[in-house]
């Protein structure tokens, strides 16, 4: 017999001798044992080899016969583990119910990996909001819900994690926001559409802080914030509510200037449910708000659905839609601070809009384990705004994914290709159309080493293309230019690199370190308008990039019946070439490259559930410090022919210190609750240090800004109030006081917020 024909026996007979071991099979279904839903993805492992659950939660494993052990698990679950036997020819079946984990540490998230990761595991620092806390607090829109999260702010729209932000209306966000892991920013200005996020039909929203770009790409520069909405349970679900909040006279009176009281509406509506293989979400909601600043208001409905079919037990596919028509009107900064509810003529817009997107996706389990899917979407945004601001865009996103968990390796490979491209056609910019396109390739591993040390490591490329067809601009003769045609294309690769160690049970000790990087938006480069100051391009304004790094402990304990963790984190933040609005030498506003900047600080949080002297309470409180500052800042007198960079960046401050505009150095935030039978009450704190730094030019255009930051030199608190009482499991009533110390407070120069204010709450769920 020669050497080919020996390897050929024994190749058949190794085959066959495998097909004579395991001639026994494990199949069952994995189910949550509350709700009796379908766990998908549950990992079933017997020895080596391991499998994961269909949509159905079914699994089936051929082994061999004889006495093994079964482990189950899913990640917000506790884990299952039995003895099994099984003879030769057996069909064992094994059918089992899992419990949800009380323990916060090990609440799923998947914002980090793609993946469901317990948030103890995590390598960087993460927030998750739970919809409860959404619901009880009244928050109208997702922004507002963010400023419950420790180091995020949220000011006038744009979104701020530890400082990796300032303040620039509608012009580019370094916080990418996503929907169901797709982006969902304006195609124009990168800036995110709170009013469009359905949080009626919200399951989880995750905060990631520090630099995201090697998954998520540009914009993700400084953290993600990412809604996952719910899917349809077993059981039918229908939800409603209704919210009216009255607003009451300011403390300083001279403010006042309404005879009958501003008021906001609200109501909302969901309902979930399946139908065999076909799952159906729908949710509506409807704002009227009649504002406390004179002459403003913002009105619109909202309408949301999601589907999902599941053709086989492998292969599922749906379509997602949510539309928003509305209308509003806004002013940019008050007439003067003594009556800051009154707006500046020349500052006010009123709009008319529509926005819509439509999101087709497919997931595909193959025979391998490993998970195939497709993301889309197109986003459209028609705003129809006075003033020559009218404004059209659209975005076409397409994703493929593939994800592989190696069982016996304890890892996890996801790899994907992105495509993005834009159409832009709007008056801010020249009254003329822009194209952009953007592709992307993404890889990231995660590895678990001794059951304690995950490591992740991501790579992303990115290749960016602008098409600018050239426009010219005049300002009423007062401001003229021309923008010369151009096509602009720019490609770089990030980096991030994370890990966490499980020192003791509760004990996480985490480090992380990542590249960011962002593009500039059109309307960085390109917007021409007026805002009670001009507003003029810079075509030729540069990318923006950097890293952020971070060490962080979380610490779990349990008080008795109350659980929760401890988090501590030190970070620091660089950047290169950070793009900033500042004044230029033709006294209008300009992006533009500053230099370097870095800004590095602290944070502590506290989470926790459970029970306080035998009372069901819940809190959630932090503590953040930030220092930012330039890498070249200049005092010294701006001469005539325009100074260096670190004179301008000086001389365009109001303060002679070097920090970053628009950034609190100190903020707090709290909000606790406890229940007493049917009743619950809870109370929410706020505390921000004054901005230290804003722009200069701002105490001469905006009245009165001097004498208020002067009065609140030392920041301000804020308090609300709520009780509620649960008159069944179907019926719930709120009462919400706002701002109960009827403080006077300003997140930006100009822009007053709500006096003090009463909601009163109904919830009712339909069985």
């Amino acid at each position: 017999m020669n050497k080919r024909h020996l390897l050929t026996t024994l190749l058949l007979w190794f085959g066959g001798f495998l097909l004579a071991q395991e001639s026994a099979t494990v199949t069952g279904q994995i189910i949550d044992k509350e709700t009796s839903d379908p766990l998908i993805a549950a990992t079933v492992q017997i020895g080596l080899k391991g499998t994961l659950t269909d949509f159905d939660g079914n699994f089936s494993l051929a082994i061999t016969p004889g006495t093994h052990q079964l482990t189950i698990r899913y990640v917000g679950y506790q884990s299952l583990s039995e003895t099994i036997v099984v003879k030769e020819g057996e069909t064992l079946q094994f059918d089992k119910q899992l419990t949800m984990e009380t323990n916060l540490l090990q609440i799923a998230t998947v914002t980090t990996g793609k993946f469901d990761k317990p948030l103890g595991e995590v390598t960087v620092s993460l927030e998750v909001l739970s919809p409860s806390l959404i619901e009880s607090t009244n928050k109208p829109s997702l922004d507002d819900a963010l400023q419950k999260v420790p180091g995020v702010t949220v000011i006038d729209g744009q979104a701020n994690i530890r400082g990796g932000s300032g303040f620039s209306q509608g012009a580019g966000s370094r916080v990418l926001l996503l929907v169901d892991d797709i982006p969902i920013l304006n195609a124009d200005a990168g800036f995110p559409n709170w009013d469009d996020i359905p949080i009626e039909n919200v399951s989880q929203i995750e905060v990631v802080k520090g630099a995201a770009s090697a998954l998520y790409g540009s914009a993700a520069l400084n953290g993600i914030v990412n809604v996952r909405t719910s899917y349809a349970n077993l059981e039918p679900e229908t939800k409603a509510s209704v919210a009216y909040t009255n607003y009451f006279s300011p403390k300083d009176k001279r403010l006042k200037w309404w005879d009958s009281a501003p008021y906001q509406l609200l109501a909302s509506l969901s309902h979930k449910q399946k139908f065999g293989k076909f799952d159906l979400v729908l949710g509506g909601f409807y704002n009227k708000e009649e504002s406390y600043n004179k002459d403003n208001y913002n009105r619109y409905g909202r309408f949301n659905i999601g589907t999902r079919y599941r053709l086989t037990d492998r292969l599922s596919f749906g379509v997602n839609a949510n539309f928003n028509v509305g209308e509003s009107a806004s002013f940019f900064y008050w007439s003067s601070d003594t009556t800051a509810y009154i707006g500046t003529a020349s500052t006010s817009t009123a709009r008319n809009r529509v926005r819509y997107n439509i999101d087709p996706y497919l997931v595909y389990f193959d025979k391998s384990g490993g998970k195939h899917r497709i993301l889309t979407r197109y986003h459209e945004v028609n705003n129809n705004n006075d003033n020559n601001q009218s404004n059209y865009s659209y975005t076409l996103y397409g994703e493929y994914q593939y994800q592989k968990k190696f069982q016996p390796l304890d890892l996890v490979l996801t790899g994907g290709f992105v495509g993005r491209a834009t159409r832009v056609e709007a008056e801010l910019y020249g009254d003329t159309t822009f194209t952009s396109q953007n592709l992307a390739a993404y890889l990231q591993i995660d590895k678990k080493f001794f059951n304690r040390l995950n490591v992740s490591l991501g790579f992303r490329y990115e290749d960016n293309v602008l098409n600018n067809p050239g426009f010219t601009y005049d300002n009423g003769g007062f401001l003229k230019g021309e923008i010369a045609p151009s096509k602009e294309k720019e490609s770089k690769p990030v980096l991030r690199l994370g890990l966490n160690y499980q020192l003791g049970e509760y004990t996480y000790l985490r480090g992380s370190w990542g590249q960011g990087y962002r593009f500039p938006t059109i309307a960085e480069k390109f917007i021409f308008t007026q805002a009670g100051f001009p507003i003029v391009p810079n075509a030729g304004l540069g990318s923006e990039s950097g890293w952020s790094a971070e060490l962080g402990l979380k610490q779990g304990f349990r008080l008795g019946g109350f659980e929760g963790f401890l988090d501590l984190a030190a970070f620091t933040m660089r950047y290169e070439d950070m793009i900033e609005f500042n004044i230029n030498n033709q006294l209008a506003f300009q992006a533009i490259n500053i230099g370097g900047t870095e800004i590095s600080g602290g944070e502590i949080s506290i989470a926790g559930k459970g029970e306080i002297f035998g009372l069901p309470t819940s809190i959630l409180t932090g503590y953040s410090y930030i220092d930012p500052k330039f890498n070249e800042f200049d005092n010294s007198p701006l001469p005539a022919d325009g100074g260096t960079l670190a004179q301008r960046n000086a001389n365009s401050s109001s303060s002679m210190n070097n920090i970053l505009k628009y950034r609190s150095k100190h903020t707090f935030k709290l909000d606790i609750e406890t229940e007493i039978k049917q009743f619950s009450i809870g109370l929410e704190s706020f505390y921000n240090s004054q901005l230290e730094a804003i722009d200069a030019i701002f105490f001469i255009i905006v009245p009165g800004l001097k004498d208020f930051r002067d009065r609140t030199e030392n920041g301000f608190w804020r308090h609300n109030i709520r009780a509620a009482y649960r008159f069944s499991e179907q019926l719930k009533a709120s009462v919400i006081f706002g701002n109960i110390s009827n403080v006077g407070y300003t997140f930006r120069p100009g822009l007053l917020e709500e006096p003090r204010n009463l909601t009163l709450r109904l919830d009712y769920k339909f069985n």
